[in-house]
This record gives structure tokens, C-alpha cells and sequence, in this order.
């Protein structure tokens, strides 16, 4: 039995067709170039069309989507695809498989969920019943896993973490993306490294070779593996909601593990010792004795391993 998996991205959308044990047969990226609403939703049916040209014997397919996946309205919102507010996405996909339409199941879930799923089957949360990835790159996630079942919510949105309170009083900067990710998401690192650089005037650190407008958080990284003090202060910042952010979500759900991945983990893998650290000041001191904080194993391929992982469970 073989299924494919789909990771969706704001410029291209790979698939790959995976075998039962994980391991990947044929591999493709389709570009989108800018696509948007059907354009883009053409541009995934080409896709599954090549790749079932590849194995006609697939059973499911699973399909990750950075954004919300609507499941009773079978619809997806992926903010960075102009067009899919309420896009059809499960119908493109039964139309690209034409006459195996009945006999190949389509399962759709947000990045969050699929991170976490890849994670349990081929990652760090591998036998764990419940465990939490937390997603930092542009914005900040979390797919939960709860006695062994994806949590999901009301509508589905269950995990954007990155409006979790974590500061008073509110400030209207948390009006676009919420209290966690205005300090510490790949976008917000950056963001407070330009404040700091802004308001220092005598400032001669490594960053002073570039424009302050055009500083992002790889900058703020490079910077501080060289000492630089602006980019201390900042990470040190960023490290300190890490861990207070953790230990909320250690204290709601009690899980077996806690990871950190995404864009920014990558380079702040190297901070997951002091983010567990800081969330032992602030956790439910049981549960903080019993988690492990640890970082993605397979990152970079979490969203893909994921929706094999979804289709695998269709």
C-alpha cells in the first residue's frame, strides 16, 4: 500500500508518495509562482495528477495546509494564498483523480496538526500519547496531541497559539498576530531587534552594516553567535516567552513532550535547555518534572511526513 502527501507552501507545493513504513518512492515540487485562488488550486491538481501517473495504486492522500482547515464545509483559509479565504480545496483534489475519486480517501489538515503528527510517527514524539509541537517560524503554532487523538475545537482552529496572553496591559501591536508572536516569531525577533537598534544611537555592533528596515531575525541569530549585545537582549527576551508560553500549554495539557520547530528551530535549537528552564518557574511544578522539552527531529520534512501520516490513518 503506498499514499501521498502533500506540505503546501506559500510558493511551491511538494508531494511525495510514501510506502506504510514512511519511506518516500517518488518525489515532486510543483512551483507556484505566484498563483492565486483557482490558479493556484490548478496548480495542486497537476500535481496529484503527476504523482498518481507515478503509482496508481495509492489509497489516500494527505494534504497539509498553513492555515485552517474547515472540516465541516470541506474548505481551507491559507492566508498566504490570495484567494483561498474559503477555498474548495478537497474538490480540486477528488476532480484530479477523476475515475479513483471513490476509491482514494482525501484527508486535509492545518501545518500544526500535520507537524505534530509527522513528529509522533517519525520525530521526536515517537510513543507518545500526548505531546505538543510548537511551531515557531514566520508565526508561532501549536498542534496538540491529546490521549493519542488530534484536538481540533469548535472551528477548527485550535493551536494558533500565537495570541496567547502573555503581557499586560494589551497593546494595540497585538492587534495582527497576538501577544506571543509580536516578542518572539521569525517576524517579531526582528521586529523588536529594529526597535532596540532604533533607540540605540551609539550602537557599533554587528548589525550596524545594515540597514536597520532590512534586519530579520536571521540577522538577530547571526549576530548573536558573535556576542552582539542588541541581539543578547532580544533572544534573551524571545527565550523567556518561549518558556512561558511552554509552560501554559504544560499546565492545560499535561503532555509527554513538548518540541520546538519550525523556521526559527533551526538556529534556536540550540536554546531548548534554557527555554525549559525558564518554563520550570512558571509551569505546574508535576507536570514540568515529568515533560521533556526537545527539538524537531525531522524538521524541515515535518508537514510532509505528517500528511503521509494523515493519509496513512484514512
Amino acid at each position: 500500500m503506498s499514499v501521498i502527501g502533500i506540505d503546501l507552501g506559500g510558493t511551491k507545493v511538494a508531494g511525495a508518495i510514501f510506502d506504510n513504513d514512511g519511506n518516500v518512492l517518488n518525489k515532486k515540487v510543483q512551483l507556484l509562482d505566484g498563483a492565486t485562488g483557482t490558479v493556484a488550486g490548478d496548480k495542486v491538481k497537476l500535481l496529484v495528477c503527476e504523482l498518481m501517473i507515478m503509482d496508481p495504486n495509492v489509497t489516500a492522500i494527505g494534504v497539509c495546509v498553513p492555515g485552517i482547515v474547515y472540516s465541516k464545509k470541506e474548505t481551507v483559509w491559507a492566508p498566504n494564498i490570495p484567494g483561498w479565504e474559503n477555498f474548495p480545496l478537497k474538490s480540486y483534489i477528488k476532480e484530479a483523480l477523476g475515475t479513483a475519486a471513490d476509491s482514494v480517501e482525501v484527508r486535509i489538515e492545518s501545518d500544526r496538526t500535520c507537524y505534530i503528527l509527522g513528529e509522533a510517527w517519525k520525530g521526536a514524539a515517537r510513543g507518545c500519547e500526548n505531546a505538543i509541537y510548537i511551531a515557531v517560524g514566520t508565526g508561532i503554532g501549536a498542534g496538540i496531541l491529546l490521549d493519542g487523538k488530534i484536538i481540533h475545537g469548535a472551528n477548527d482552529i485550535v493551536g494558533a497559539t500565537g495570541w496567547m496572553a502573555l503581557e499586560r496591559p494589551y497593546r494595540e501591536d497585538f492587534i495582527q498576530c497576538g501577544c506571543w508572536e509580536h516578542y518572539a516569531s521569525g517576524t517579531g525577533i526582528g521586529l523588536q531587534a529594529r526597535k532596540a537598534l532604533r533607540c540605540e544611537k551609539n550602537y557599533k555592533g554587528v548589525m550596524a552594516n545594515k540597514a536597520v528596515d532590512d534586519i530579520t531575525s536571521y540577522d538577530v541569530f547571526d549576530a548573536y553567535k558573535l556576542g552582539d549585545p542588541v541581539a543578547t537582549r532580544v533572544l534573551d527576551q524571545a527565550i523567556e516567552l518561549w518558556g512561558m508560553g511552554a509552560a501554559n500549554l504544560v499546565s492545560l495539557f499535561n503532555p509527554e513532550k513538548v518540541i520546538f520547530g519550525g523556521g526559527i528551530f533551526g538556529p534556536a535549537s540550540i536554546f531548548v535547555e534554557r527555554i525549559y528552564s525558564e518554563a520550570l518557574k512558571w509551569g505546574q511544578p508535576i507536570s514540568m518534572r515529568d515533560v521533556e522539552f526537545a527539538a524537531s527531529q525531522i524538521d524541515g520534512n515535518a508537514a510532509l511526513v505528517g500528511a503521509a501520516a494523515l493519509a496513512l490513518k484514512a
